[in-house]
């Protein structure tokens, strides 16, 4: 599920960060990019965590869920 993840973002132009907690940090190109995705994300009920500070502002905290959870987050972006 986390090749998964990483894959289905890395497709859509998001770094990702190296990691093997149970979540991905994914950056956007701008912060602007990852503010409205967070909110678009919030607004379809698929939470994740963003960071409204300096250095952490251009990504989202992903936590890596279910293979349906994965599905529908990669959907929704």
């Amino acid at each position: 599920t986390r090749a998964r993840l990483v894959g289905g973002l890395t497709a859509r132009g998001l770094d990702v960060l190296p990691s093997s907690a149970n979540f991905v940090f994914a950056r956007f190109p701008a912060a602007e990019q990852a503010r409205a995705a967070y909110r678009s994300l919030k607004d379809r009920g698929i939470l994740v965590r963003y960071f409204d500070r300096p250095l952490l502002d251009d990504g989202l905290r992903i936590t890596v869920g279910t293979d349906t959870e994965i599905d529908e987050l990669l959907s929704a972006m």
